[in-house]
């Protein structure tokens, strides 16, 4: 089939490397406008962008898929399907219709579950031991269409949003090639996702990554990782912001108020609601991340002295 791929972070480059190597002619990509970015705030090709401009592919960047322009070029270019990872923008049925086969987007949960930007955060912060990936029918609604094909990933005790993420783009990267040569020998007939079920992921903000050290340490430990690498889990800390990496429950641990630091040989640890947590990696404003300890020993934090309480300064 020709395929036109639509994407933007890197987290899609693999579902690229995948598609260029099967059977299928790439024959363009559709990617977010070149974005300021790092210190300087100089444009930047997005990644998807980039690997295409490194092979020679043409890249089409409408500030939205709605507009004239990019609509004539696209049935123009008349492809059979348009898959889709991670793109960053509404498609209008306009621009659905234009593939004989339509769009076909790869998302990283078991739809109906997590519809939405961060599914996979949500899925390590809401304490969910199975995830996987869904290969659906673009339509209208947000991740609402139906099913062509799934995959199941367990996750692990120590995962990150980023650990995670980055598991499933490489073998939804092989769910997606086989849905497509299933949509073109004419083999695969998408199934209506179920109405029970449903639940919503939205993109997580900064507010969203204070630690709220009045729950459970379970919760702590998830909502950490649900946070890492973005945005960042944070805390308070004689009023200034501390970002922190993955903690590790530590059962059976002295009994601490929720946030109260005690540093012991090797470890600091903070209080929740039930077990306290020993800290991972410390970044305090302005600093490089260092271990806790390390930062411990910069800091000396006094007996009782605490982490903001529920992401308060």
């Amino acid at each position: 089939m020709r395929i036109v791929f639509a994407g933007t972070p890197a987290v899609a480059l693999p579902a690229l490397d995948a598609i260029a190597a099967s059977r299928h002619d790439l024959v363009a990509v559709v990617t977010r406008p070149d974005a300021p970015a790092g210190r300087g705030r100089q444009l930047q090709r997005s990644p998807v962008g980039a690997w295409a401009d490194e092979r020679g592919i043409e890249v089409l960047t409408p500030q939205r898929p709605r507009e004239p322009e990019f609509l004539d070029r696209l049935r123009e270019i008349a492809p059979d399907c348009v898959p889709v990872v991670a793109y960053g923008a509404l498609v209008p049925p306009v621009a659905l219709e234009i593939p004989r086969h339509g769009w076909v987007n790869l998302h990283f949960s078991l739809l109906p579950a997590w519809r939405g930007a961060a599914p996979v955060q949500h899925a390590i912060t809401h304490g969910d031991e199975l995830t996987g990936a869904s290969v659906f029918q673009l339509e209208e609604g947000l991740d609402t269409g139906p099913v062509f094909g799934t995959l199941t990933e367990p996750v692990k005790p120590s995962d990150t949003a980023g650990d995670l993420l980055d598991r499933l783009a490489r073998s939804g990267a092989g769910l997606l090639v086989n849905v497509l040569d299933g949509i073109e020998a004419g083999a695969l007939e998408p199934v209506p996702q179920p109405h029970e079920g449903v639940t919503l992921a939205p993109k997580v903000t900064v507010e969203d990554a204070a630690v709220r050290w009045g729950d459970p340490a379970f919760a702590v430990d998830r909502r950490i990782r649900g946070c890492t690498p973005a945005p960042g889990a944070w805390t308070t800390f004689r009023g200034e912001r501390v970002k922190l990496g993955p903690v590790t429950p530590a059962a059976g641990g002295p009994a601490l108020s929720p946030g109260e630091l005690l540093v012991e040989r090797g470890r600091v640890l903070v209080g929740t609601a039930t077990d306290p947590v020993a800290l991972g990696e410390v970044r305090a404003a302005g600093k490089k991340p260092m271990a806790a300890d390390s930062w411990a020993r910069g800091v000396r934090p006094a007996a009782g002295e605490r982490f903001g309480v529920d992401g308060a300064a």
